[in-house]
């Protein structure tokens, strides 16, 4: 709950109202600048009394001494109405680039995290054949692997560790995990025997370290 001597931060709806009571004076300005036109035309600085010194009788008096003091009044409170707005539009804008700022250093941050915690590749595909169980699969060129079966960046020695694993699993589901775009991405891969030459139909090369 908001205590005594506590500001409230500006809404969109605050600064709504002010420019609803800003056309509301505004109004009831134009209605006196009427009334005074309607009064022969005698505005804020025409005479109120004839040559002779006396009182108009031409006009209502009353009326253009009230409409008169109406709008000076009228007119101070629309300047320090004014200033409102364009203080609550500024901080409304202040609140925004701040929260923008706050937005970009949360998924900056939560990028990094995310990049620290990605397990680290051993090899990369850089070749996939249209068709082919690699294909077929969902495997794509530049997937940067980190498993393939028991396979790891720790056991990893050279690309015969991923042929063995390979003739091993021929025509089971094979396990394969990768980092595509930043993100961790599984693939259920199933060597077997196709149109063109091994049991994948793509190519994977060791990442150097």
């Amino acid at each position: 709950m908001e205590r005594p001597g506590e500001s409230r931060p500006v809404t969109v709806s605050d600064v709504q109202e002010l420019v609803r009571r800003k056309d509301e004076l505004e109004a009831q300005i134009r209605a006196c600048y009427e009334l005074l036109e309607s009064q022969k035309g005698v505005g804020m600085n025409g005479p109120l009394v004839d040559a002779e010194g006396f009182p108009r009788d031409d006009i209502d008096l009353y009326q253009v001494r009230t409409a008169r003091h109406n709008i000076i009044c009228l007119q101070n409170d629309h300047k320090a109405l004014m200033k409102q707005v364009e203080e609550a539009l500024h901080q409304l804008h202040a609140r925004e680039k701040e929260k923008h700022a706050r937005d970009e250093a949360e998924a900056l941050a939560e990028a990094m995290s995310q990049s620290q915690s990605l397990p680290q590749p051993f090899a990369r595909v850089n070749a996939v054949t249209p068709g082919s169980p690699a294909s077929v699969s969902g495997l794509q060129v530049d997937d940067e692997i980190v498993e393939f079966g028991s396979v790891n960046v720790n056991n990893f020695q050279n690309l015969q560790n991923i042929a063995t694993v390979v003739q091993h699993s021929e025509g089971r589901p094979l396990s394969v995990t990768v980092i595509r775009g930043g993100r961790k991405v599984h693939v259920g891969l199933i060597p077997k025997r196709w149109a063109g030459k091994g049991l994948l139909g793509c190519n994977i090369i060791p990442l150097q370290r």
